[in-house]
């Protein structure tokens, strides 16, 4: 049976202490560190979160009134704002984590680096064929021999650790930058959704008739839209036009349906309308798709061949689909899916065919009296058609 002197225990359990001190805050790496506050802090977040996503619901199936949508804005705004509130929360969090990660991780590099040197030392010095012939305690070598094992042992363990601890310490960086990202982001758009609300009262004067004037003035243009794309236009044709031939103007101000000029272009394969992007080509723009005079709140993004059915510079200032003014505005209460692009230039009127095709003259008389001009353009080839509206012939 090996014996120990007292020395040689305390020498083999020094080592043990040392790694364990150092590896124990990575033993807890898969359990949260926040305090309770900061988890009830999260906790109440959520719950708040959820209360305002639930009221915002409620408010979007009520009647369409002024008060109504201000009420959806000023929910809107809450609910942006303590999702900001919550994303904060989580990085402060992850960022405490990582600090603490950072010290522990310097730590054991420090402790490797030093029981590589050790270790090696040990092993030349305990080399065991020559303490076999060197010492008259057989037992002290092997006790020896037994000691370096262990060393080495730890050595590994230690190495395999600060392996594990590294790509913990790299993927919670990563997190970390992404909530980083979604926090920018939600900035964005909690200005946005003020301005929007700012939009309104401006445009209504916070009058409930005006506000009810642009929603059936929005309302007029979709059904007329809809029925246009359907063929119940009252429509002449005029002939074949070639791809970059003028066919029309622009309306100048307020018209029929619209509360300014602008172009709203649609192409169309049957009853179905398509993405223009796809087929335009690019062009010098200015995006004014978001809120407030002028900013970027739709992607543009044309990757197509065809010339485009105004002159450049083009003011873009509703895209296709699911736009930012249908998401974030009283737009969304007519429109759940735009249909086309609006587009306008303001030094050039003319709108020109983007394809060759047989030119037809239309108009659609809805409800509210107001007869909406078009014009379209059945290509010669593809069955697709394109429909130019807001102007004149």
């Amino acid at each position: 049976m090996l014996k120990y002197s007292g020395n040689m225990l305390a020498r083999i359990k020094k080592p043990f202490l040392i790694v364990l001190l150092l590896l124990l805050p990575f033993l807890f790496l898969g359990y949260p560190v926040s305090a309770e506050s900061d988890s009830e802090k999260l906790d109440r977040l959520a719950r708040e979160i959820e209360e305002y996503t639930q009221k915002i619901k409620e408010l979007q199936v009520k009647a369409s009134t002024l008060s109504n949508q201000i009420a959806q804005f000023d929910a809107q705004i809450r609910l942006t704002e303590l999702k900001i509130s919550q994303t904060e929360e989580q990085i402060l969090l992850l960022g405490g984590r990582i600090d603490q990660i950072e010290v522990s991780l310097s730590d054991l590099e420090e402790a490797f680096n030093t029981r590589v040197v050790e270790s090696y030392k040990i092993s030349r010095i305990n080399n065991t064929a020559y303490l076999l012939f060197s010492t008259e305690d057989i037992n002290k070598t092997l006790a020896k021999t037994y000691y370096l094992q262990k060393i080495q042992e730890a050595d590994n363990n230690l190495l395999e650790k600060l392996k594990n601890a590294k790509e913990v310490y790299k993927e919670q960086k990563g997190e970390l930058e992404e909530l980083q990202e979604v926090l920018g982001v939600q900035k964005e758009e909690l200005d946005s959704q003020k301005t929007a609300k700012n939009n309104l009262l401006s445009l209504t004067k916070n009058d409930e008739k005006k506000y009810q004037s642009l929603l059936a003035q929005a309302r007029a243009e979709f059904e007329a839209i809809q029925a246009i794309i359907a063929g119940k236009g009252d429509e002449s044709e005029v002939g074949h036009v070639n791809a970059g031939e003028r066919i029309a103007s622009i309306i100048q101000g307020p018209s029929c349906n619209s509360s300014g000029s602008h172009l709203h272009f649609i192409v169309a394969r049957g009853r179905d309308t398509e993405n223009p992007f796809n087929y335009l080509k690019p062009i010098d723009h200015q995006n004014c798709s978001g809120p407030g005079e002028c900013s970027p709140g739709d992607p543009f993004n044309p990757s197509g061949s065809w010339d485009w059915p105004i002159n450049a510079p083009v003011k873009f200032s509703q895209g296709y689909g699911l736009t930012w003014a249908v998401q974030n505005t009283w737009v969304g209460r007519i429109y759940q899916f735009h249909n086309g692009i609006d587009i306008n230039n303001e030094g050039n009127s003319e709108v020109k065919a983007v394809r060759s095709g047989t030119l037809y003259r239309g108009s659609y008389t809805g409800l509210n009296g107001c007869r909406l001009r078009y014009v379209r353009v059945k290509h010669d080839e593809n069955d697709i058609e394109t429909y130019y509206l807001h102007i004149n012939y």
